[in-house]
């Protein structure tokens, strides 16, 4: 019997570091795969689309909201996110760990539908390191920032909803603390049942 692969949730702000993080985490961890989202954005230099996200249009988007195709979406900064529901359960059914690193509107509804997920927070060590981070991007507008900021304060109000928070002042730290929580979760009682009930078979 195979057995069931962990759903990670990493949330936080922008600029938290939560892409930096989750890059690191993948390469340390060979059973984990990052789901790969959908967003009505324009890509940034760099990201390339079936690698970074699916990048689709609204009108793509919108019709994959009717068929039902989403785990969870939003909107955030005027764009739609959201994460394919089919590859994410093919993945977990398989016995592979999967990383879903998406807004904390999206973490909430996926929370409805596996409350034994592990939700993970991201924060930065303040609110002005946050601040600095978005603005050495370049790639982000003055008013854009504000909104960012603006945001960052309506998130902090789920962030009870986790079942971690990391700071992200360092990388190392950061990425041994998430390395941790993922060993501690599975070593919980509840995602070993199948190997207990088999030792007392045995023990019968």
């Amino acid at each position: 019997m195979n057995k069931k692969g962990l759903l990670i949730v990493v949330s936080g702000p922008s600029g938290a570091g939560k892409g930096t993080l989750c890059k690191a985490l993948l390469a340390k961890h060979n059973n984990l795969t990052l789901s790969i989202s959908a967003t009505t954005r324009q890509p940034r230099r760099g990201e390339r689309n079936r690698e970074s996200y699916y990048f689709v249009s609204e009108k793509e988007f919108t019709e994959m909201i009717r068929q039902n195709d989403f785990l969870e979406w939003a909107k955030v900064y005027d764009n739609y996110y959201g994460t394919p529901k089919k590859p994410v359960l093919d993945m977990l059914n398989s016995g592979n760990d999967v990383l879903l690193e998406i807004d904390v509107q999206g973490a909430l509804q996926v929370k409805k539908e596996f409350s034994d997920g592990v939700f993970i927070f991201i924060f930065p060590p303040s609110i002005e390191e946050l601040k600095s981070r978005i603005k050495c991007r370049g790639t982000e507008t003055p008013e854009a920032i504000s909104k960012r900021i603006k945001s960052v304060y309506d998130e902090l109000k789920y962030v009870y909803e986790y079942d971690y928070i990391v700071i992200n002042d360092n990388i190392d730290k950061a990425v041994e603390e998430l390395s941790a929580i993922i060993t501690a979760e599975k070593c919980k009682t509840k995602r070993n049942c199948f190997n207990i009930d088999a030792i007392r078979r045995e023990a019968r």
